[in-house]
């Protein structure tokens, strides 16, 4: 019979939170009722994103709706990393289903939040898809390197998805106190160059990670 299990890839999560948060789910882990799956919190995860997309293009109407986008980002941290943690919590991983529902769902979720920011009236669309393409080419680049090292990095620059998710919480608590919804939107405001640069950083990270995995890898299988 043919063996269809495969080895997982070595996580690399050197983030600032990351002792802490592991900490944090390994208790929730510990505490989490038999009827909860992991399938179910990848479910909340994306119920997550869903709201914070809402809380950001519904704050065209009223800027209080922002508030939204906090239970949601929230319910999208608890979700997006329960549902793995929980899994191999339990021993009850599966790891080509769960790498590949739990990246599809991690795409789709971005999209709707870097979506949401956009058709906010803080942040132009345009500048915020340069996130986004920041944002997929970094996902390219570590879906390649669990095929070509067997890594799976999930931290860059000290920094991994909750960072960038406190990061965001910030901007809306900003766009609340500071931001105009009746913003002229052929003006660039700092919330455009925030975001801008975010995804300008992401872009060259990019770039950098791919001259040095090349070179890794160079060295690995040397010309004949």
């Amino acid at each position: 019979m043919q063996d269809n299990r495969i080895a997982p890839p070595a996580r690399i999560q050197q983030n600032i939170l990351a002792l802490g948060e592991r900490r944090l789910l390994n208790w929730l882990c510990a505490h989490m009722p038999a009827w909860v799956k992991p399938d179910l919190l990848t479910g909340l995860g994306m119920i997550g994103a869903v709201l914070i997309f809402a809380g950001y293009a519904t704050s065209l109407l009223n800027e209080d709706w922002l508030w939204l986008c906090m239970p949601g980002y929230l319910l999208h941290w608890f979700g997006d990393s329960m549902d793995g943690s929980l899994a191999r919590f339990r021993h009850i991983e599966r790891p080509r289903y769960g790498y590949f529902l739990d990246h599809s769902c991690d795409g789709l979720a971005t999209f709707l939040i870097l979506l949401g920011i956009g058709v906010s009236p803080y942040v132009r669309l345009e500048v915020s898809l340069i996130a986004l393409v920041g944002y997929l080419l970094m996902c390219i680049h570590a879906f390649l390197a669990v095929r070509v090292l067997g890594e799976m990095r999930l931290s860059y620059l000290s920094a991994g998805p909750t960072e960038l998710r406190l990061v965001l919480i910030s901007l809306t608590f900003a766009m609340l106190i500071f931001g105009d919804k009746q913003r002229d939107m052929d003006a660039i405001t700092s919330f455009d160059w925030f975001v801008g640069s975010v995804g300008v950083i992401l872009i060259g990270l990019f770039v950098v990670q791919t001259i040095k995995s090349a070179r890794r890898l160079a060295r690995i299988e040397p010309p004949k």
